[in-house]
């Protein structure tokens, strides 16, 4: 019943509100007044806010999969046109962007017209007269966190925005409809205080989880706020000399380009009061429990099911905010490759692969990186050996394979399908029963004419293991995508200690823990045994190298790397690399294991921001355009 409230609110939205952030305040006052006439209407409009969050799970049109260098589609098998993969092959444009989160065309969603709807609620609900001044207070406090969220989605894709602090009305003049962006300092001051205020009157918890999963409380808003305040102190953001000329037209600087140590002691604080709220609301990282399996699982296996868990498991303890309007469905089918030839797997699309970069920066079983682990021969990861009966819970026994594939992390194995590799789940849970990968042309993964990994390795960890293959069907166990888990804002405190106070044992203790739960040893500890360079964890620099690595390991195919690429401007660097894989044509492991070249993707700097649509421009000449477009 409740998503049947959220989606006929969104039906009747649509006709209700135009869909311009430049429109005002409609002449319909008399329906407004019948929308919060009563309970009832008032929380369909509530949901309908909350149905304007982006469809994180829709990879063809939420940028974070396909439209970075995350994932790479197999383009015999996907319709080239899409948003995010016309992001991903450098053809962004002025004219029509891709996902225009700013417009709501192209694929993304009307952020500003969420935005007014926020602020036509919060002007209303008080007036609700069959309502307790309680629950007044909630619903306007989620509403106050919707409207921070949905101008930081926006703030972290255009930069300076304009601020809809209130609805104009009516009777506004022209120029008064004309908004224009607001300096990058008073966007995050502003969410900030929205985070701030819906934080005081959020509930703690969720009590009444049968109809309430999926809302929001004190520690979401607090989370989100350590997310915005890292990213603002974040060297996109702060102190920025690429962007000294980007002034509005009344010549305000809207970028500060001197660096601010402030703004990082500022996330300390935020990751700090969020996760000690997450404590207190019983949020902590997620464990397998193995007495799940109808078999008893070896400690590998239980280690490998706490990684994949942690972002497949409904609602467990680790997810700190959960979208129930995206759910992984068609992604896991992208993601999912044939595995049984008795099975009848036809609905698999298996048409995403991860490019060679991501998996070669998974760790050694060690916890180091592959380039520097003493005891991993990094110059021979190309050529194969036969695994044996000793590798059987990672690797097919009497398989030949790659090195690369060899004695890595737990979390390659838990997040990586490949030729060889083991994949556990499918309604098979069974350490003695297993089945592998085989993805030669002509195998049971390669063996049609478009559903296979275009690079030889598949995204296992999208894939949720309760997803049952059978003779007759693919049974999909869908689960709602979690926007924001423990391990993230951890891993964000950690990264803000560093930046703070350098390395020390606050810092070290938020990514070891991310660690452990991946069986793996702490950063001081993995370094001083085997790495070449066993000091790195001891400088700011090194350990900020670490953790940013740690990031983009644990958070593997969420998200987060399309966005932490960019705060930190390392995308210019690391997405201008090729995208690579092993030779899907080849028939034998010596064919099959060279490495190919796929694409050139370029990252430009003007790709840090997205631009702004041509015709706003025209529209509202006190808008500018980012700068490069």
């Amino acid at each position: 019943m409740k998503y049947l409230k959220i989606w006929l609110a969104a039906l009747s939205g649509s006709f209700l509100f135009s869909c311009h952030y430049l429109d005002i305040v409609p002449d319909n006052i008399a329906t407004i007044d019948n929308v919060f006439r009563m309970r009832n209407t008032a929380e369909q409009y509530l949901f309908t806010i909350y149905s304007y969050q982006p469809r994180f799970t829709d990879a063809y049109n939420y940028p974070t999969f396909l439209g970075g260098d995350e994932l790479w589609a197999n383009e015999f098998n996907v319709n080239l046109n899409k948003p995010a993969w016309q992001i991903a092959k450098g053809f962004q444009n002025i004219v029509d962007p891709y996902s225009n989160y700013w417009g709501g065309t192209n694929g993304g969603r009307g952020m500003f017209v969420a935005i007014r709807d926020c602020n036509t609620f919060l002007d209303n609900i008080h007036s609700v007269p069959d309502m307790d001044e309680y629950e007044k207070v909630r619903w306007a406090a989620e509403v106050k966190f919707l409207k921070a969220y949905y101008h930081f989605y926006l703030f972290r894709m255009y930069g300076p925005i304009p601020l809809i602090r209130k609805n104009l009305p009516i009777t506004s003049t022209t120029e008064e409809v004309k908004v224009k962006q607001e300096p990058v300092d008073t966007c995050v001051a502003y969410i900030a205080s929205l985070l701030d205020s819906a934080a005081a009157d959020l509930p703690d918890r969720i009590t009444t989880e049968a109809t309430e999963l999926g809302r929001v409380t004190k520690s979401v808003a607090l989370s989100i706020k350590a997310q915005l305040l890292v990213t603002a102190a974040s060297p996109l953001f702060n102190g920025n000399t690429d962007y000294a000329s980007y002034t509005g037209k009344t010549g305000v600087k809207l970028f500060n380009t001197t660096y601010d140590p402030a703004k990082w002691t500022a996330a300390v604080n935020a990751c700090r009061e969020a996760i000690e709220e997450c404590d207190r609301a019983g949020h902590e990282l997620y464990y397998y429990n193995a007495a799940f399996l109808p078999f008893p699982g070896s400690p590998a296996t239980i280690t490998e099911m706490s990684v994949r868990n942690a972002l497949c498991e409904k609602w467990n303890k680790e997810a700190i905010w959960t979208s129930t309007a995206a759910r992984a469905s068609t992604l896991q089918l992208e993601n999912l490759p044939r595995l049984y030839s008795s099975d009848k797997q036809n609905v698999t699309l298996s048409s995403f692969g991860v490019p060679m970069k991501v998996v070669e920066q998974f760790y050694t079983k060690n916890g180091v990186p592959i380039t520097e682990d003493k005891t991993w021969n990094y110059n021979a990861r190309y050529a194969t050996k036969t695994a044996t009966s000793a590798d059987a819970l990672r690797l097919k026994p009497n398989y030949v394979t790659a090195n690369l594939n060899f004695d890595r992390e737990v979390r390659y194995y838990a997040s990586l399908g490949f030729d060889g590799g083991r994949w556990f789940g499918q309604g098979r849970f069974n350490d003695a029963d297993n089945v592998y990968v085989e993805a030669k042309l002509g195998q049971i993964a390669n063996n049609h004419a478009w559903a296979y990994s275009i690079t030889g390795y598949w995204a296992k960890k999208l894939v949720n293991p309760q997803t049952v293959s059978s003779t007759t069907e693919i049974t999909v166990q869908q689960y709602p995508w979690p926007l924001m888990r423990l391990a993230d804002l951890y891993l964000m405190y950690s990264e803000a200690i560093n930046e703070v106070e350098g390395p020390g044992a606050e810092a070290y203790k938020w990514i070891d823990l991310v660690r452990k739960r991946a069986g793996l040893a702490g950063v001081q500890e993995a370094w001083t045994q085997f790495s070449t360079s066993p000091g790195t964890p001891n400088t700011k620099e090194g350990l900020r190298k670490i953790i940013h690595r740690e990031r983009l390991i644990e958070l593997a195919f969420e998200g987060p790397r399309f966005w932490d690429l960019r705060r930190w401007k390392e995308a210019e660097r690391v997405m201008s690399e090729p995208i690579t894989g092993w030779n899907y044509a080849g028939k034998t492991a010596q064919d099959y294991y060279q490495v190919r070249y796929l694409y050139n993707q370029v990252f430009r700097k003007k790709d840090y921001l997205w631009p702004v649509r041509e015709e706003d421009l025209i529209e509202n000449k006190e808008l500018v355009q980012s700068p490069g477009w």
